[in-house]
């Protein structure tokens, strides 16, 4: 079977240009569950609202519901579906599948061949990702399946007792900042969605920095990409450092960057642990580059 044409290959409604990512989603979303739990089933039921969450910020801005996917992913072979009456959808419906206890899963073959050779996972994830999205959506998908991409490519097998990743750090570091960068305070949404806004590990964690609000911080794309980068830091205080390293003459490059030196963090609200002073203690030491700027701000 060649499995990474029949997803390139997948059947979806098509008309004018217009957007239908919902069987590509769907179909990441089983990949992330299955690279976790390769023996895990997901109960219609249980996954709704992550499927929702995926169609609202990925998907198309017309209703939709993950109730589509579910049932007609079947017709694409990739996916099979039962209910508490045996082999089979029930519909398309949200109820009929709510009340048939529908559960899904990749079909069996798809799940021998990713057994077989598990660099199949990381290059049909791959594909999904090329034809359906833009790059610049690619990391940001795969943090909102649970997909950890590198490691699929490669097919290592996962060591026994290895790590996984906590598939909720992003909504619970969002919540613990209100929405808003740390560092600037964007808080953009569209429609009831944010938007450029990622949660950050302050200690990396590929190097054991755990999914933990306090190892996180709210940042929008830029703030993110310049934090990961040792442009910016967390000083004493949890005042913000900005390296003397950085260079921008432009009045979008101080008001962004150098302008922040000095400024008290934005959260996290009341009763949410501040970043540990040893993830914070990490980051300046294995990521800030070079000293950090003065500033009068207090």
């Amino acid at each position: 079977m060649d499995w990474l044409g029949r997803v390139a290959g997948l059947r979806q409604w098509s008309r004018g240009g217009v957007r239908a990512p919902h069987k590509p989603l769907l179909l990441l979303y089983a990949l992330g569950r299955f690279q976790g739990d390769a023996e895990g089933e997901l109960r219609y039921t249980a996954v709704e609202g992550d499927l929702k969450r995926l169609l609202a910020e990925y998907g198309p801005t017309r209703p939709t519901t993950p109730a589509y996917p579910f049932h007609h992913l079947v017709n694409d072979e990739v996916w099979e579906v039962r209910t508490d009456r045996g082999p089979g959808s029930p519909g398309s419906g949200v109820g009929e599948l709510r009340a048939g206890g529908a559960v899904g899963r990749l079909a069996p073959g798809l799940r021998a061949a990713l057994r077989r050779e598990p660099s199949l996972l990381g290059r049909m994830a791959r594909v999904l990702l090329d034809l359906h999205f833009p790059p610049s959506l690619h990391q940001d998908l795969c943090e909102a399946v649970g997909l950890e991409l590198e490691l699929a490519e490669t097919g290592s097998p996962a060591a026994p007792g290895r790590r996984q990743r906590d598939r909720r750090m992003r909504e619970l570091v969002l919540t613990a900042y209100e929405y808003q960068c740390t560092f600037c305070g964007y808080d953009g949404m569209i429609d009831t969605v944010s938007v450029g806004l990622e949660a950050a590990h302050v200690r990396w964690w590929a190097y054991d920095g755990p999914d933990d609000v306090d190892n996180g911080l709210c940042l929008c794309s830029l703030h993110h990409k310049l934090f990961d980068r040792g442009v910016l830091g967390i000083g004493d205080g949890h005042r913000i450092l900005v390296s003397q390293r950085f260079v921008g003459r432009s009045p979008a490059a101080r008001d962004h960057v150098t302008a922040l030196a000095g400024r008290r963090l934005i959260g996290p609200q009341p009763g949410v642990a501040p970043v540990a002073a040893a993830h914070r203690t990490w980051h300046t030491t294995q990521v800030f580059r070079g000293s950090p700027r003065h500033s009068a701000v207090l």
